[in-house]
């Protein structure tokens, strides 16, 4: 596993320019560029506060701005954008790399980095978007937003983490890679971006703790949106999980890594 890291470091300049050489292919000939990036999850923003805030009257508590929803949705989505990036695209990133995998010898614990990377440079640009869309409707995230970096490196963890496990286990159970959008699409639902936990009936609240996904989401929206502290307790539990999954995913990767090219 140490080998894994001294591979990936010898190799930085190429994870790296590889980040660079993406995002210049993907907006090569566009003329919005880096802007698609963004427009997406805002438009899905826009969507929601608009049929919860104006349509259904929906009220945040604690948060007296006619835009209190748009604002809390931005913070849930900004944490949701970047760990549905990189799960996704680590699901396939094997198969749609078969060819170089093929071809060139690297150490192959690159290509998740580069995803990622590309990932976190894609999620800063929504960041960065947020906090001018925050301003435009009235709210400062207070200095709890430092806690921010902590929360991102935490999140990224957890989806590196269950993106390569599920990335090895799709090339050689394609099933995986049908079954894995379904899954999140109840994922979504089943976190508190579009809803506050505090109206989820008490009979719910115990499965919603199991989620991991929806401690670091409400951490996101305690620092950005409430200007509190995150909820360190469940966060603990978060980075155990993540811990371990990101073990158990680089185990499986080196016993899988060889066998993976004959299966491509």
């Amino acid at each position: 596993m140490t080998e894994m890291f001294k591979g990936a470091w010898k190799y930085r300049h190429f994870i790296i320019s590889s980040i660079k050489m993406e995002f210049l292919t993907r907006f090569a000939r566009s003329k919005l560029g880096v802007i698609w990036m963004i427009l997406h999850p805002l438009a899905q923003v826009v969507i929601y506060a608009f049929v919860l805030s104006l349509i259904m009257s929906a009220k945040l508590p604690g948060i007296t701005n006619t835009y209190a929803y748009a604002i809390y949705l931005m913070a849930g989505m900004l944490a949701w954008s970047l760990f549905l990036e990189i799960v996704m695209r680590c699901l396939n990133i094997f198969l749609e790399n078969s060819n170089i995998l093929k071809k060139l010898v690297f150490p192959k614990i690159c290509l998740p980095l580069i995803v990622s990377g590309s990932a976190l440079v894609s999620n800063s640009a929504l960041f960065l978007a947020s906090l001018v869309v925050f301003s435009l409707l009235g709210h400062t995230p207070g200095i709890m937003i430092l806690w921010l970096p902590v929360l991102v490196i935490l999140n990224m963890v957890l989806a590196i983490g269950l993106g390569l496990i599920l990335g090895v286990l799709n090339v050689f159970i394609r099933d995986v890679g049908q079954i894995t959008p379904v899954v999140f699409q109840f994922l979504f639902w089943f976190t508190p971006i579009v809803y506050m936990k505090s109206i989820i009936p008490g009979r719910f609240k115990g499965w919603l703790v199991l989620n991991p996904l929806s401690h670091i989401v409400t951490a996101y929206q305690n620092v950005l949106v409430f200007g509190t502290a995150p909820p360190w307790k469940g966060l603990v539990g978060v980075s155990v999980v993540s811990a371990l999954l990101i073990l158990g995913a680089l185990f499986l990767f080196r016993r899988a890594s060889a066998e993976m090219v004959d299966v491509l």
